[in-house]
């Protein structure tokens, strides 16, 4: 059992519990980031005078061969290792000797796990941007083709007002606008650097932690070494965030469940993102939607998790806050297949306009507008509301919409209705009424969707010149 510890010790730990502390099954994912950063606190040894300069170059020189030989398979991390720490460190000195031994030269395995853990979200943080970019892009496509494709606006799943397409996949480009919003914020909170903060109380070896930070990418060192050990805040931002995002994914799925349906009829799901019956020859079944609808909870349970998991614990580091690595890398790769799949499934999706635009039509999703027009003819707002309502109750009796009655029948509900009615209810005329700021209305969904465009032109890891390892 490789350990990096064991002086105290008079007898070997038991198998069971050696077993039950590793993180080697795990935290190998992580095995660059342990590298890139052995390598940079080496740098900065040797840049404080704590190594020469032949057992940095020495050292180095071990490193990158291990990083290079595992990433061509050479070398296999095993299980005999308790952690990806004692992995690394074991083979450089099975490798270069006594100047291995100098690596650990001012750290812990406290700050090491932190500053690996924060590496890898971090570097995970804008892998998930660039995804929900992507899905932006395809919403973009798809609102540009479809500004006067109607259909109609619901709440509380009935159908209400008329709106178009584009409108409705507009809702959904600002719900993912803000989860990108919130992942550059998490980006930057977190982009601080706990290497050099030791056990919990810093070291007294002369450290730049300065020079170390800027060597990578951070903003700067942390300024205090028990929290530099004991935070995972920027973990379980990072799950809230991606929490939020599979709760945006899953609102969109349930509705493209619904479209899907015979009953809807308003989209046809590509085959290549569905799948059929064993016994129903006919049936087309959404299963990507229902999948990522399914694995939302998947991740919320990893939020959770770790909320628990912190709750309780005191300062500083405890082994507990090993509990943040499993959930967590399961979290981020089932949201980033997640959104992988689902904006395939969106841009090679069929929509029917022509579906859309008769249920807008058979729906009185146009009552509102039969209102205000009433309205406009001096009929106070609740006269005109109760005639509207009984001119639909008429409707449902005849079957037919409004916009079928004849003009004695609307005359015979209300004396106020004149022939521009029909114009007033046509749904393409309501649509396009609706001129203000955020409306469904032609004219301003083409100055949104510019603005949209112009938002996406815009990067905001390159404005604020991000610069990692990818």
């Amino acid at each position: 059992m490789a350990q990096l510890w064991g002086g105290r010790f008079t007898k070997e730990t038991d198998q069971l519990v050696y077993n039950f502390n590793a993180s080697i099954s795990f935290d190998q994912k992580f095995f660059r980031q342990d590298i890139e950063g052995s390598i940079a606190h080496v740098v900065m040894l040797a840049k404080q005078g704590i190594l020469t300069k032949e057992e940095k170059d020495e050292i180095l020189k071990g490193l990158t061969g291990i990083r290079q030989d595992v990433e061509e398979g050479k070398l296999q991390i095993t299980e005999e290792y308790e952690d990806i720490h004692s992995f690394v460190e074991a083979n450089l000195i099975e490798r270069i000797g006594d100047a291995g031994k100098k690596l650990h030269t001012g750290r812990s395995r406290n700050d090491q796990v932190a500053l690996d853990m924060r590496l890898y979200t971090r570097l995970e943080v804008l892998y998930v941007d660039e995804l929900v970019k992507t899905l932006l892009q395809t919403l973009v496509t798809v609102m540009e083709d479809n500004v006067e494709t109607y259909m109609p606006g619901f709440t509380h799943l009935q159908k209400a007002q008329p709106v178009t397409l584009a409108h409705h996949m507009g809702a959904y480009f600002e719900m993912f606008k803000r989860d990108r919003s919130r992942l550059k914020d998490i980006y930057h909170r977190m982009n601080y650097c706990p290497l050099g903060a030791g056990a919990l109380a810093g070291t007294t070896y002369p450290l730049d932690r300065n020079y170390t930070a800027s060597l990578l990418g951070f903003e700067g060192p942390t300024s205090n070494s028990m929290d530099s050990v004991s935070d995972r805040d920027y973990v379980i931002e990072f799950l809230a965030a991606l929490s939020t995002i599979m709760m945006h994914l899953s609102r969109f799925c349930e509705e493209i469940i619904l479209w899907n349906s015979n009953e809807y009829r308003f989209v046809e799901i590509d085959d290549a993102y569905a799948t059929g019956s064993s016994i129903m020859p006919q049936k087309k079944n959404p299963d990507i939607a229902e999948l990522v609808r399914g694995k939302t909870g998947r991740v919320y349970g990893a939020l959770f998790s770790i909320l628990t998991t912190m709750k309780g614990i005191p300062l500083a580091y405890n082994k507990d806050m090993q509990e943040d690595k499993e959930l967590t890398f399961d979290a981020i790769d089932t949201a980033k297949g997640c959104l992988a799949l689902f904006e395939g499934m969106i841009r090679t999706m069929k929509f029917n306009a022509d579906v859309m635009e008769k249920s807008a039509a058979m729906g009185f999703t146009n009552a509102t507008d039969a209102a205000d027009y009433l309205v406009g003819r001096g009929v106070p707002f609740r006269d005109a509301h109760s005639i509207v309502g009984r001119l639909v109750l008429y409707c449902i009796d005849k079957k037919c919409g409004i916009e079928d009655l004849s003009m004695e029948e609307l005359k015979e509900i209300s004396p106020v209705f004149e022939e521009d009615i029909y114009d007033a209810v046509n749904i393409k005329t309501c649509v396009e009424r609706r001129l203000t700021v955020g409306a469904p209305g032609p004219e301003a969904m083409r100055k949104v969707i510019g603005i949209y465009k112009e938002y996406l032109a815009k990067d905001w890891q390159d404005e604020d010149e991000i610069n990692i390892p990818r």
